[in-house]
């Protein structure tokens, strides 16, 4: 059992101070990474609430409750960026982006601290395959949201369906890497080969879109 409170602090507490010391532009980028390791700390909370209150399996809360919670959870310090700030549509991916990043940051620490360090194949598929999973709900998010947020009849309903299909893939990426060998593998690697696709085919186009906002 690992106490993630205390990981989470360890972490928080330089990133914390370096927001008061750096400039402007670099606030914005820790304040996002913080708030998404804060992202996956509340999450965990509430996806052990929701477990032991429906009565069903760990393995079976991590893919039916965790995506869901996670996904929404991770929306929220975006949501109230865009409420608040009213954002351009080239920075909304950006930030969803680093709070992504921030939470499979903090979440690859928690998973490093409760499993020990010799398994360096297994924490590579592990670092990289979850990692790009986050990375990549997050580019759905960031993407819905900037080409549907300026559009007050699409930005709620739009806003749902871009929620619901990261979670969907979130799902799918936990069932399949629940299992070892090559279902494993080959779940690790999809993320990967989506943003090599992403970085390859379609990161322009989305920078055009977000340069008109």
């Amino acid at each position: 059992m690992i106490y993630i409170e205390n990981v989470y602090i360890c972490l928080a507490a330089p990133l914390l101070l370096a927001i008061l010391l750096l400039e402007k532009g670099w606030r914005k980028v820790l304040a996002f990474l913080l708030s998404g390791m804060t992202c996956c700390m509340l999450s965990s909370y509430v996806t052990g609430f929701f477990t032991m209150l429906t009565g069903i399996g760990r393995d079976l809360a991590a893919f039916e409750i965790a995506p869901a919670v996670e996904e929404f959870v991770k929306l929220i310090p975006i949501l109230f960026y865009l409420l608040v700030f009213e954002p351009k549509r080239k920075d909304m991916l950006s930030s969803i982006l680093l709070v992504a990043l921030g939470f499979a940051t903090f979440e690859n620490v928690c998973f490093l601290t409760a499993n020990g360090s010799s398994d360096l194949l297994g924490l590579l598929i592990r670092g990289f395959g979850t990692g790009a999973m986050h990375v990549v709900c997050g580019v759905m998010l960031s993407v819905g949201v900037m080409i549907l947020w300026n559009q007050p009849w699409l930005r709620v309903t739009g806003v749902f369906a871009v929620l619901c299909s990261a979670i969907t893939f979130h799902a799918i990426f936990n069932v399949i890497v629940s299992r070892e060998g090559v279902s494993l593998w080959v779940g690790s690697a999809a993320p990967v080969v989506m943003i090599w696709i992403y970085l390859t085919f379609l990161k322009g186009k989305v920078e055009k879109i977000g340069s008109f906002g």
